[in-house]
């Protein structure tokens, strides 16, 4: 029979009693279901791992169940760490037939429950532990926390060993050195992967869909991992000399590989098939305790080589996810932005437009009411000459009423709202389309606008509304800058050609106003020359000829000649 250390019987039953009473305090009937579950499965799985017992001390080449309950009192509370006091004092009764007293046994059971209750309440509470694992930063507090808590119990352990006066120096490296080996790859190995699986089943993700695989290429990525793996196990194994490890390097290359490819997810799920797999391997051979523990050694740096590179992975690509969604809402603000734009340009075009608007409406009424007098005088027999007096009044008021519509209709187009709508383009006939709505404008401003295209100039591909405000945009500036400048006669033109090397179609737009000031970036957001601008309309203009794939410029900033120029690429042959 086992000596039993003499710390251990100065604890009693009612020593046992009190801590159980202590730790079950605040226990919620929710949890009870799920403790006395937790404590069927760490007894279980304390069977299947169970090796021996030395000294009253626990001795297992790894300890799946403490990873489990880690990982419960993480992500649940600190009332599992009852369920672990109880799972330990089962475990001693009925898994390792321990020949302790009450006091002794109940004493183990207090030391683990504390001690790994604490070390996750800390790592919780105090170093907030994502229990998502989506950063280094987690794995490393996790590892910390779990490899503290093996410490305290194999600290606490070992000193109980050397106060018993029967107990050797040896008994620490046979007893406390695997225990506390056993512990911490027991919480780097299955407390990642519960942690993992957890977040899991609350976003009720399907297998395939968490690992981001198709299923037949999922199903050869694991037969290839089992194939490497066995290998590397054989080659393990089968070794001359069972202490040499040089083959143990091989089991890197498939675990890294899943890490490298699936993040975290993926380490997780590698490193404990690996684990279970060296495990069932060297029970199989029949290696002993010692070989046993060495070889978790070696299994622990494995373990958190992988948790490691499955970190950085998982976090590079959360942070790439993350930059492509600022980079979609940025795409969505410059919309925005743009869409304001476009209704502070029709704001401050509103009375011209009114004007333009007024002009033909104006004209067809008074056509209408000169065609309604011709058929009145008549008296329903109406000459020849009042009868082309009519038809003329009546053609020209359709004229005018179409007009007034196309104005309105370019207006509602130009204000619409939605995702740019790319295709192919004639730079003509978007030039044409946003000079009816600039020249009314224009016109209040005693300014002319003279626009020419070159012949058969060749389409470009993009989207029509944009492009057209880029427009706007520049001949609005040049509008402003003669209207600054107080030119009794504004000159604004808009000139289309192809550009020298013969890719792209360029377009212009000169005016004889105040000049630009140099030193300025002028297309920078919140860049403005006038008093009450935003400084957004030529950002905008930079921001969509460049996702046309062209480039703004300024080509003149002399006072009297001042010139933007922009570029598009053409429309590719098909």
């Amino acid at each position: 029979m086992p000596s039993i250390p003499a710390p251990l019987k100065l604890l009693s039953k009612a020593d046992g009693a009190r801590a159980v009473a202590a730790i079950a305090k605040g226990v919620r009937g929710s949890d009870l279901i799920g403790g006395l579950a937790f404590i069927l499965v760490y007894v279980a799985l304390e069977w299947v791992t169970y090796s021996h017992e030395y000294q009253g001390v626990p001795v297992t080449p790894w300890n799946p169940g403490l990873g489990v309950a880690f990982g419960l009192i993480v992500l649940r509370s600190a009332v599992y760490g009852l369920a672990l006091f109880a799972g330990v004092v089962v475990a001693e009764i009925f898994v390792l037939n321990t020949h302790l007293t009450w006091s002794a046994m109940l004493g183990v059971a207090v030391v683990v429950a504390a001690s790994y209750t604490a070390a996750a309440a800390v790592a919780r509470r105090r170093l907030r532990l994502d229990v998502a694992m989506d950063h280094v930063r987690d794995v490393l507090v996790l590892m910390s926390a779990g490899t503290a808590g093996a410490a305290v119990v194999a600290l606490l352990l070992g000193a109980l060993l050397l106060a018993d006066a029967d107990a050797g120096n040896d008994d620490l490296s046979k007893s406390v050195l695997p225990l506390f080996v056993g512990d911490v790859i027991g919480i780097a190995v299955v407390t990642p992967l519960l942690l993992r699986l957890s977040r899991v089943w609350q976003h009720r993700q399907h297998w395939r869909e968490w690992l981001g695989v198709p299923p037949l290429a999922l199903l050869i990525e694991v037969a290839l991992f089992v194939l490497v793996t066995g290998f590397a196990l054989w080659m393990i194994v089968g070794s001359d000399r069972p202490n040499d490890y040089k083959y143990f390097s091989m089991l890197f290359i498939p675990v890294v590989v899943v890490a490298v490819r699936h993040g975290i997810d993926g380490s997780c799920l590698a490193l404990a098939s690996t684990q279970l797999g060296l495990v069932a391997v060297l029970r199989a051979y029949g290696y002993d305790a010692t070989t046993f523990t060495e070889f978790q050694i070696v299994m622990l740096v494995l373990t958190m080589t992988g948790l490691l590179v499955g970190g950085v992975v998982s976090e590079r690509e959360r942070a790439d996810l993350a930059a492509r969604t600022a980079e979609a809402r940025l795409r969505e603000a410059e919309l925005e932005a743009a869409r304001a734009a476009r209704l502070n340009m029709v704001s401050g075009m509103a009375s011209a437009l009114a004007h333009e608007i007024n002009q033909p409406m104006t004209a067809a009424r008074a056509l209408a009411r000169s065609a309604q007098q011709l058929i009145k005088a008549g008296d329903g027999d109406m000459g020849q000459a009042n009868m082309e007096r009519a038809s003329g009044n009546l053609t020209s008021l359709v004229t005018q009423i179409d007009h007034a519509a196309n104005v309105v209709r370019r207006m509602r187009e130009f204000l619409r709202r939605g995702q740019p709508h790319f295709s192919t383009l004639d730079v003509g006939t978007v030039l044409e389309d946003a000079l009816v709505l600039a020249r009314p404008e224009a016109s209040a401003h005693r300014t002319r606008i003279d626009l020419t295209v070159e012949p058969a100039l060749p389409a470009v591909f993009g989207d029509r509304i944009q492009l057209q405000q880029v427009v706007l945009n520049l001949v609005r500036n040049a509008i402003d800058a003669i209207v600054e400048a107080g030119v009794p006669e504004g000159r604004i033109g808009v000139r289309a050609d192809l550009s020298e090397e013969r890719r792209t179609v360029e377009v212009s737009v000169a005016d004889n106003g105040t000049g630009v000031a140099p030193g300025r970036n002028l297309f920078e957001p919140l860049s403005s020359t006038k008093p009450n601008g935003l400084g957004l309309g030529l950002s905008i203009c930079a921001n969509i000829v460049q996702a046309h794939g062209g480039r703004i410029w300024l080509q003149s900033s002399a006072n009297g000649t001042t010139e933007f120029r922009f570029s598009l690429p053409l429309q590719p042959e098909r």
